[in-house]
């Protein structure tokens, strides 16, 4: 029998769930946990900027166009925000970039980039 609520869950759905438990648990390995904060955005960033977050786009061109924008009447972020996903991306492109498998992992600073990741995501 098809469980269609299993069949619903997406990968965004499981990151997410994922970076909340190790929030509420923490984590054997903390290196994955960081390797998802970036999915995580970038997925939370399609939905929500689907016109300016094309599949394909980065998070560093997306944060300099939305810079562009700022105080237009085309606007996609605040200042703050675009901070705020700057500072994000600088800590999650550790884990995406060449070295990762190396990159020493802090579990206080990682908690306060997946809660600061998934407070992002509350918009």
């Amino acid at each position: 029998a098809w469980d269609v609520g299993q069949a619903s869950i997406t990968e965004h759905d499981r990151r997410h769930a994922k970076l909340r438990d190790y929030l509420a648990n923490g984590a054997r390995d903390l290196r994955e946990v960081a390797r998802l904060i970036r999915p995580h955005l970038e997925a939370f960033l399609r939905v929500v900027y689907p016109e300016h977050f094309t599949p394909g786009t980065m998070l560093g061109p997306f944060i300099r166009l939305c810079e562009q924008q700022v105080g237009s009447a085309q606007e996609i972020l605040d200042v703050a925000s675009i901070q705020e996903l700057r500072d994000l991306n600088e800590y999650a492109r550790r884990y995406h970039h060449q070295g990762w498998e190396t990159e020493r992992v802090n579990d206080g600073e990682l908690r306060g980039f997946v809660d600061r990741a998934l407070r992002f995501t509350r918009r």
